[in-house]
């Protein structure tokens, strides 16, 4: 069995026990969290659509910890102007242990 969850604008292919990041999410480790927005739940011909969500299902999961991401450059050069801009980004997330899906 799995779910669709959207988070944070974001859609994840969810499972029980699956370990996942996602986008930060508020809490501290150990919390358990719950996701309302469940968007197709189910497996093979049992699977039920929302149009936009599935009504009374939800997925809860459990904060394992939060960090950062590896850093990403983002570079902008335009040839010939002498301009050139260098930055660098860490993004934020959340590691999660989905425990159930109802």
């Amino acid at each position: 069995m799995y779910a669709l969850v959207k988070l944070a604008g974001r859609q994840f292919k969810v499972s029980p026990e699956q370990v996942l990041k996602v986008p930060h999410l508020g809490g501290s480790v150990g919390d358990a969290v719950e996701f309302n927005e469940v968007m197709a739940i189910g497996e093979g011909a049992g699977m039920k659509l929302g149009s936009p969500f599935v009504e009374g299902a939800r997925v809860q999961a459990e904060i394992l910890r939060h960090g950062r991401s590896p850093k990403i450059l983002v570079f902008k050069k335009k040839r010939r102007k002498k301009y050139r801009r260098l930055q660098g980004h860490r993004q934020g997330f959340t590691e999660i242990r989905i425990k159930g899906i109802a």
